[in-house]
């Protein structure tokens, strides 16, 4: 396929390199100058070109820019009828894509993260999304939504993996203060955690796992009660998302 990407920043670069060898002729914005002449450097496949020739030279249109400056970057661009855009953009819903990208339809939104680079990132996409299937559904777990308001709530959730990682790393530091191998540290982490992830959890599992790891007197269940304030703050802070993501403050919700 023809891909294009207005936008030159971490997750387009994830993307590319996620498509790199797939056979796929690859168009990229200099917007990042210096990270565009990179990719076209590491992947053979990859061209940088100026917004108008992206859009005009792509079957696909990947819009990974800032939702403030979407709006000046993308007006007058020649989008076509028959055209697929997918955007990856937070604050910036499909309503107001469809009048940017008119007279394109085929527009969607997902939620890419830097592990697209190589594979096992989760795709959350409103609406389904055929060419984002075809484009990464191989190695990496596409979830077609029923509206924008689940998408929404998809942006939010996204915003656990910084604290996750903190806390990995927290624990590496501890062990390797008495091991003095940080590598293998992060690596035990690392590992143990993911050891306790299914790669496609059907409901109950999680807290199944969880349940097995709470013997009494243990060093998890002990670990789980001393954080379980964590909890709350955790919750609270995803609340925190509701106006900015458009969904329904806490009490209406709870209708």
């Amino acid at each position: 396929m023809r891909v294009g990407f207005i936008g030159t920043g971490e997750i387009t670069t994830a993307m590319v390199r996620g498509l790199a060898g797939c056979g796929h002729q690859i168009l990229v914005s200099p917007r990042n100058a210096k990270r565009a002449a990179a990719l076209a450097a590491e992947v053979p496949e990859v061209t940088v070109a100026p917004n108008d020739r992206i859009v005009a030279g792509s079957d696909i249109v990947f819009l990974c820019l800032l939702a403030r400056v979407a709006e000046d970057v993308l007006t007058g661009l020649p989008f076509r009828a028959g055209q697929t855009v997918i955007s990856v953009m937070v604050d910036a819903p499909l309503d107001k894509l469809r009048s940017i990208c008119a007279p394109a339809t085929d527009i969607a939104i997902t939620i890419p993260l830097p592990p697209i680079a190589h594979g096992g990132c989760p795709l959350p996409v409103y609406p389904a999304s055929p060419a984002l299937q075809s484009l990464f559904g191989d190695r990496n777990l596409v979830i077609p939504l029923k509206d924008e308001a689940a998408l929404a709530a998809h942006f939010g959730a996204s915003a656990l993996c910084a604290t996750q990682l903190d806390q990995i790393i927290t624990v590496a530091d501890w062990l390797a203060g008495f091991t003095g191998d940080r590598d293998a540290a992060e690596s035990y982490v690392a590992a143990m955690i993911r050891a306790y992830l299914p790669q496609h959890p059907r409901g109950g599992e999680l807290p199944e796992a969880l349940r097995m790891l709470s013997t009494e007197g243990g060093f998890n269940a002990t670990m789980h009660a001393a954080m379980a304030p964590s909890r709350g703050i955790l919750r609270s802070a995803l609340d925190g998302f509701r106006k900015r993501l458009g969904l329904p403050e806490k009490d209406e919700a709870s209708e």
